[in-house]
């Protein structure tokens, strides 16, 4: 499993939004985000960088380095 966990979640969806493959998706019952389908995780690191608070951690053992491009 890519994404580890989601801890001190404040609920802002931004990782819900930021995720290209759907993976995250907010949980009605406690307003907090979780991992629904961590297979098709691709590690791309957008709901990290975007998480407000730093809630998300990435496994050590799935980390990549995040490939930023400029043109």
């Amino acid at each position: 499993m890519p994404i580890q966990q989601i801890s001190g979640c404040i609920g802002c969806e931004a990782c819900v939004k930021s995720c290209p493959t759907d993976v995250i998706h907010m949980n009605k019952t406690t307003n907090k985000a979780e991992i629904r389908y961590p297979e098709d995780c691709q590690i791309c690191h957008l709901c990290r960088l975007y998480c407000p608070v730093g809630a998300i951690t990435i496994t050590p053992e799935k980390h990549i380095p995040v490939m930023v491009s400029w043109r």
